[in-house]
């Protein structure tokens, strides 16, 4: 698997995780962060990446600040690559 397909594998299971761990529907996080729950989907399965602002949006909804977002997805990133 490339890298970026990887980060954003890993993007979206923690986006997932936090949501499910606060019991937050997709809807109710979009509506948190005034996006669209499709998009929230389609991050949270990889399949696109948020950007900066966007990812600020979502750890503001999760109650997360996104330096501590990014230490948990560098974190598994490094423990990933190390796999490999």
């Amino acid at each position: 698997m490339n890298d970026h397909r990887l980060l954003k594998l890993i993007i979206g299971k923690h986006i997932a995780g936090l949501r499910k761990n606060q019991k937050l529907s997709q809807e109710d996080l979009a509506g948190l962060c005034q996006i669209d729950r499709s998009h929230v989907s389609m991050v949270e399965v990889g399949r696109t990446e948020p950007s900066i602002s966007k990812l600020f949006d979502l750890c503001e909804g999760l109650n997360i600040k996104p330096s501590d977002f990014i230490r948990l997805v560098e974190m598994e990133y490094a423990e990933q690559n190390k796999k490999d």
